[in-house]
């Protein structure tokens, strides 16, 4: 199979957010099973890209016994192998032929009897069956941690404690937890709200509500938490900066002791592909992936001053970041200070010198509210795409930022001890009025196609908690819940009904509206197409390629278009050729044993020159190996520079092309003016793209392309009523002498009876003289008024010699 779209245009379209099935569940009131749950996902608008089961040991120890070995002697037919019974609490004793060195009577094992499936630690599944094994009938087997996926251990079978009963489930005696599913969810940008399980548990709930009519709730996990407000904190907090951040607040516990996670809490963070480090930090992920709000945590006692500034810095400061990194901020960069300097970019990174350690005791707890486009350029500047930032850009919910931080001190204090010092800190100078969102129904039902009632109207708004802030015959008004930060236009309220209600309970309304198309775009349109359709005709595939490319690929242009904010490293500019992101996709395919590839592709390329930006439309096509696949009833030709030259005329055979040669390829003019070129990719270019055949590339101006054939009239004539006259001529010129030359004198000779010329065959030989070589050609002449005489095509012939003759110095070979 070829493959040719090999990027998404925007790689920032959909976000990749991971859900854990049996995380999700502890705030359902109902119990769902994974493929029901899924689908209602995808049906919210949560689209589920892939659903995997998830288990902490491969099988889960399913069907694997207790054992007791009763008895154990040598084979007799192997001195390494041995016999046992084994007792797994049947009526019988399984014997059991073992390899095992340490086998031995009394000893307590992992059985897999016949019939189980063993999931080893390397290597594939398989299903335990009764054997014989050098004569001796062998019923089982006794197992080893490696092969079980305990352990990497091969060095004996796994021994257990005596005090096990045989016939004990072993998934029940080392508790293997029930093996989860996990989600992941391709998100747009717009559904901050719905990064998060409680977020997500928000939508599933909303849907049940609607499709069971019946009310559910997300369960909200309890935070209510003893503080001392009498006394006051030892550390105070000032917002400079208010447009940045709109609300800071904050907790000091004091005495806490630093170590390993609760299992369940480790085991949740794995489930998502997180890494558990210590409480603390754990908790701040946990609380992250919980509700949606990051948490930041600071070593109390390195704050100095007992201040917290939140504010931007001068231009240039340096800030060496977590990873021990220098990085020089820009005076747009928001900081978390204290009285010396900065600590951490707010939302974005901590500091090496302020974060939680092994021996920190005091903790201060940071939970805040950051302006969404600060965060996002500050997060793209330094090239820190976190966590954290991916969320506050996105627009986080400012009305859960006490939430989130009393969540997080309940667990520390249950997890890591210690108390709190002082009351909450809450800076909130400018509280947030509830936005609102006025709709009639009948822009409802224009906009989603259904005629929903009032009652369901209302019912789906309020399971997505929305604020019914007045209602009548006419329409609604309601508040928009704070952790909705996209929801602004009417058509938003709309989206929000149909997505709860499920696109697929929009009727077909039995009849197509068709709005004709703009007569002048039809046609520019049409041309593309035709060029695409002839192209796939000549076995061309088309494809995709990324505008937004590497700027490592061109170290020495200066007119590059530079991306501001770059999604990565590796896609920092507008692509100046399409050549590049060609290469990537001929180079995907060839790695794919896709030798023989004919791609095309139309797309923009983008130069700057000063403070100017030019953006061009260009036709692209690629050829490698031979350019029809290999088949026994065709000799195979290889791509070159003339088939792709070839191609080109016979794509655009109402306009007259000059091909001209250059160090790498042939340059293409239109009426004196370059419109593209032809080309071998040099070998530094396809070592650099990883490619290790030969290809070649031909562009072309679209933009000018399609002015040009635009403005081309495409005149009938009448099927020639007189014969085409054929005369051949074998020229001798030099070496140096491009066929380009000899068109481009042809044409000078301005021969009004010359209908074509082609050339049929080339020759080298030393007889020629020095340096020299001879095209043979074939001329075709017409008169649409008579039959032409062999004295007028001589004549023809004559002027067309003495052209050649005077422009490239030919002459005829005897």
């Amino acid at each position: 199979m070829i493959h040719c779209a090999v990027w998404v245009i925007f790689a920032d379209q959909f976000i990749e957010m991971t859900i854990s099935y049996k995380w999700l569940s502890q705030y359902l009131p109902v119990q769902l099973e994974p493929q029901e749950l899924s689908e209602i996902l995808t049906s919210l608008g949560l689209e589920v890209e892939h659903m995997a089961l998830q288990e902490t040991v491969k099988g889960g120890l399913q069907g694997l016994l207790i054992g007791k070995v009763i008895h154990c002697e040598t084979h007799p037919n192997a001195d390494k192998l041995s016999l046992t019974k084994v007792d797994v609490g049947q009526q019988d004793l399984l014997s059991i032929v073992c390899g095992a060195p340490n086998v031995a009577a009394g000893q307590t094992v992992v059985v897999a009897p016949v019939g189980c499936v063993i999931h080893p630690l390397k290597g594939d599944a398989f299903e335990i069956r009764k054997a014989k094994i050098r004569g001796e009938e062998s019923q089982g087997m006794i197992c080893a941690e490696d092969e079980i996926g305990l352990g990497e251990s091969h060095d004996g079978i796994l021994i257990l404690p005596d005090h096990l009963q045989a016939g004990t489930e072993a998934r029940a005696y080392f508790q293997i937890p029930e093996p989860d599913y996990i989600y992941e969810i391709g998100l747009t940008p717009n559904r901050m709200d719905a990064m998060s399980h409680l977020g997500v548990a928000r939508d599933v709930c909303a849907y049940l509500s609607h499709h069971r009519q019946q009310s559910f709730e997300a369960i909200i996990p309890n935070v209510e938490i003893a503080t001392d407000n009498t006394n006051a904190a030892d550390i105070s907090v000032e917002i400079q900066d208010t447009t940045r951040c709109a609300r800071y607040s904050g907790l000091l516990i004091k005495n806490i002791q630093v170590g390993e996670s609760s299992e369940w809490l480790k085991q949740q963070l794995k489930s998502i592909g997180l890494r558990p480090i210590n409480q603390i930090v754990d908790i701040t992920n946990f609380v992250l992936h919980e509700c949606g709000q990051p948490l930041h945590a600071f070593d109390f006692d390195k704050i100095r001053g007992g201040k917290i500034q939140v504010k931007t810095l001068a231009h240039d400061t340096s800030f060496v970041a977590l990873d021990g990194q220098t990085i020089q901020l820009s005076n747009e960069d928001l900081m978390i200070c204290d009285s010396e300097g900065g600590m951490c970019i707010a939302g974005v990174y901590g500091g090496l010198h302020s974060g939680v350690q092994t021996n920190t005791q005091n903790i201060f707890l940071e939970s805040a509210w950051f302006q969404p486009e600060s965060i996002r350029k500050t997060s793209m500047r330094h090239q820190l795409r976190t966590d954290a930032a991916t969320r506050f850009e996105k627009g986080a919910d400012i009305n859960q930022v006490i939430y989130a931080l009393k969540r997080a001190a309940g667990m520390i204090l249950e997890m890591a001890g210690g108390e709190i010092s002082g009351g909450f800190i809450d800076v909130y100078p400018h509280p947030r009025p509830t936005p609102e969102v006025q709709i009639s129904y009948s822009q409802i039902h224009h906009l989603s196609g259904k005629k929903y009632s009032e009652q369901t109207i209302l019912q789906i708004l309020k399971s997505l908690r929305f604020e019914i802030l007045h209602t009548d015959s006419e329409g609604i008004r309601v508040g928009v819940p704070s952790f909705k930060s996209d929801i602004s236009l009417p058509a938003d309220i709309v989206e929000e009904i149909m997505r709860v209600d499920g696109l697929d309970q929009i009727a077909f309304p039995g009849k197509l509206s068709y709005t004709m198309p703009d007569p002048e775009h039809a046609f520019r349109s049409n041309i593309k197409r035709q060029v695409s359709a002839l192209l796939v005709a000549k076995g061309f595939y088309e494809m995709f390629t990324n505008s937004i490319t590497n700027a490592a690929y061109y170290p020495e242009r200066n007119d590059l278009v530079k991306m501001m904010n770059s999604l990565s490293a590796n896609l920092d500019v507008m692509r100046p050729s399409m050549l590049e992101t060609g290469l990537e996709s001929m180079a995907y395919n060839f790695n794919r044993r896709n030798q023989h590839l004919k791609f095309f592709e139309f797309g923009k390329v983008y130069t700057r020159q000063d403070e100017k930006f030019q953006e061009t439309e260009m036709l692209a096509l690629f050829v490698s190996a031979s350019v029809q696949l290999p088949h026994w009833s065709l000799s195979v030709r290889q791509a070159d520079i003339y088939y792709l030259r070839g191609l080109i005329e016979a794509l655009f055979p109402q306009l007259v092309f000059v091909f001209e040669e250059m160090n790498s390829g042939l340059s293409i003019l239109y009426r004196n003016q370059p419109i593209g070129q032809i080309l071998q990719v040099s070998p530094e270019r396809l070592k650099q793209m990883d490619v290790k055949q030969e290809v070649w590339y031909a562009e072309l101006n679209w933009t000018t392309l399609k002015k040009a054939l635009e403005q081309t009239k495409v005149v009938f004539q009448d099927i020639p009523k007189f014969p085409v006259v054929w005369r051949d001529l074998s020229l001798v010129v030099d070496k140096k002498v491009a066929y380009a030359d000899i068109q481009k004198a042809v044409r000078q000779a301005k021969s009004k009876l010359l209908r074509e010329v082609n050339l049929f065959d080339i020759f080298e030989s030393e007889k020629l003289g020095k340096d020299k070589i001879s095209y043979a050609l074939n001329f075709s002449f017409y008169d649409q008024q008579k039959t032409l005489t062999d004295a007028e095509i001589e004549s023809e012939m004559s002027v067309l010699l003495k052209s050649l003759q005077e422009k490239v110095g030919a002459s005829m070979r005897n």
